[in-house]
């Protein structure tokens, strides 16, 4: 089973950039989308074999999940079942015969640092009870923009961006803590070396002296290790300033 998670920056920007030549050249069986900032009213899309599903934010324009899936899911569940915290869309999954996937757009805890409490003490906080509550019933795969970069490998510039959003001490200790309950980070099962990104800012020629950040992942259940075949970085493909990310299960 081939999945792919790509933060799209915006499903209708991108679908002008490509997207949908991408989906039908990916062969993938999934296609799990963040920051899709649109309704599904809104969006046009023609991609046969597929079935689109979606979490969309209560404010327009922002946020926002969505799913492209070859095989109907048994089951869809919208969000964390938070009230509190489920009117961003970050959160879609959809249950399959023998695991869940989960596609999550973390949020951001901003240039100040306005929302790392709100990140650290409530979301990541709930968002791991939700997916151990999920493994409880079945094996777990979740993906998408985390919004941090796990260790100094992860990004180009680990000192000057000491503290910033994306790697403060408090956002990879909430990475520390979903390793530690058992997830796999699936990259660094077949990669252990440096320069692998798959966040690039849009300032001039920084993607293509590849100053990024690794902020999109694949973690899955540690009962599904025997079943990873490889993990990836499409670091070429374009669109968004996010490339997609791959998943390949046996």
């Amino acid at each position: 089973m081939k999945l792919v998670s790509w933060n799209v920056n915006g499903l209708r920007a991108c679908i002008k950039k490509g997207f949908l030549d991408f989906v039908t050249n990916s062969d993938a069986d999934v296609i799990c989308l963040q920051e899709v900032r649109a309704l599904p009213e809104q969006v046009e899309i023609d991609l046969p074999g597929y079935t689109m599903l979606w979490n969309p934010a209560l404010k327009r324009g922002y946020s926002g999940t969505a799913l492209l899936t070859r095989q109907v899911p048994r089951a869809v569940y919208p969000g964390l079942g938070l009230a509190e915290l489920d009117t961003e869309g970050r959160v879609l999954t959809a249950e399959f015969d023998d695991f869940f996937l989960v596609t999550v757009y973390t949020p951001n805890a901003q240039r100040e640092l306005t929302r790392l409490d709100y990140r650290e003490n409530q979301w990541d906080v709930q968002f791991l009870k939700f997916v151990r509550r999920l493994e409880k019933k079945k094996p777990v795969v979740f993906c998408g923009d985390l919004n941090v970069s796990h260790k100094e490998i992860d990004l180009a510039n680990p000192g000057p961006n000491r503290g910033n959003a994306g790697f403060t001490d408090e956002e990879r200790a909430g990475f520390d803590k979903v390793l530690a309950a058992g997830f796999i980070d699936t990259f660094r099962e077949f990669e252990t070396g440096g320069g692998h990104y798959t966040w690039w800012s849009n300032r001039a020629g920084v993607r293509e002296r590849n100053i990024g950040w690794r902020l999109d992942y694949f973690l899955v259940s540690e009962i599904l290790r025997p079943r990873l075949i490889a993990a990836g970085i499409l670091a070429d493909v374009l669109g968004s300033d996010h490339c997609p990310i791959t998943l390949d299960l046996v």
